[in-house]
């Protein structure tokens, strides 16, 4: 089981590289229902993986411009600090909560994910957000990235693309800085109280490093709403999984049959002009777009 762990790590990287998140998404369940680690363990490894493979991912998309050094590094400092709060916190948590909570964090990411929107564009091409507004949101998805091992990507990536107008590419370049900062942050509050097999969370991050950059690589062939859109639906899918070994399995089956009706209404809806769930679903073109 570990070696199929170390194998399917190479996957956690793609995700990474490719999407700016997902890494925590995967791991988590990866080192807990594959590895066999307890939850809080799992968390805590999950932290070192994701913490490195998203900083050396970062490298490749910083050579190709596609990183905003200064609204990632205020937003990975204010979230290191949330996150090694969060860290100290989950000790009095029981781990079973912690990735119901997981779970919950990943369907409400998702959704906003699904539902997008409008990319501004500033007059001389420069995305930035306010500081006031870049620190709350930092601190904010840093205590979920301590508390969780998760907030990662799937939360850095929205707040950058949705609420900060960057483009998917910059914004997927940019959170791997954050993410790399916050989980490193995390990590730093876990170890105060919980133990990691170092041999097996060294071969996993180095599996996963690998996929990492075979993903950064890719992202520049991937047309960004469409990417947007899967990992949207790729979260939801996740969510249930984890709800069917933390709660019920009637309730992971309940998600996922949901998340299958909602994906089956979006496809529908994109053949026909009257749709009820065209607000929830649609995205807004980009200014400057093609007609």
């Amino acid at each position: 089981m570990i070696a199929l762990a170390i194998g399917l790590a190479v996957f956690v990287g793609v995700a990474l590289g490719l999407l700016g998140g997902g890494g925590s998404i995967l791991t988590v369940p990866l080192l807990a229902y594959v590895a066999g680690m307890d939850a809080k363990q799992a968390i805590a490894t999950s932290l070192l993986v994701v913490g490195v493979t998203s900083a050396i991912g970062a490298i490749s998309h910083a050579r190709a411009g596609r990183v905003q050094w200064r609204t990632g590094l205020i937003f990975g400092g204010a979230g290191m600090a949330g996150a090694y709060a969060g860290g100290l916190l989950a000790r009095f948590i029981p781990g079973t909560v912690l990735l119901i909570g997981f779970a919950v964090m990943m369907i409400a990411t998702a959704v906003a994910m699904l539902r997008g929107r409008k990319t501004v564009e500033t007059a001389d091409g420069d995305h930035r957000l306010p500081v006031p507004k870049i620190l709350a949101e930092g601190l904010v998805v840093g205590l979920v990235t301590g508390l969780v091992g998760a907030g990662g990507g799937f939360l850095v990536v929205p707040a950058l693309a949705l609420l900060g107008g960057l483009p998917m590419p910059v914004a997927v370049g940019t959170s791997l800085i954050v993410i790399a900062m916050k989980s490193f942050a995390g990590l730093g509050g876990y170890l105060s109280s919980v133990q990691i097999n170092w041999t097996v969370a060294l071969a996993v991050t180095a599996a996963a490093v690998v996929g990492a950059l075979l993903g950064a690589r890719l992202t520049a062939l991937v047309n960004p709403d469409s990417l947007r859109k899967a990992f949207g639906w790729f979260v939801l899918a996740m969510s249930s999984v984890i709800l069917a070994q933390e709660i019920h399995l009637s309730v992971g089956v309940a998600a996922a049959a949901l998340t299958a009706i909602a994906a089956i209404m979006t496809v529908a809806c994109a053949r026909y002009a009257r749709c009820p769930l065209r607000r929830l679903t649609r995205q807004a073109t980009p200014r400057g777009a093609a007609a």
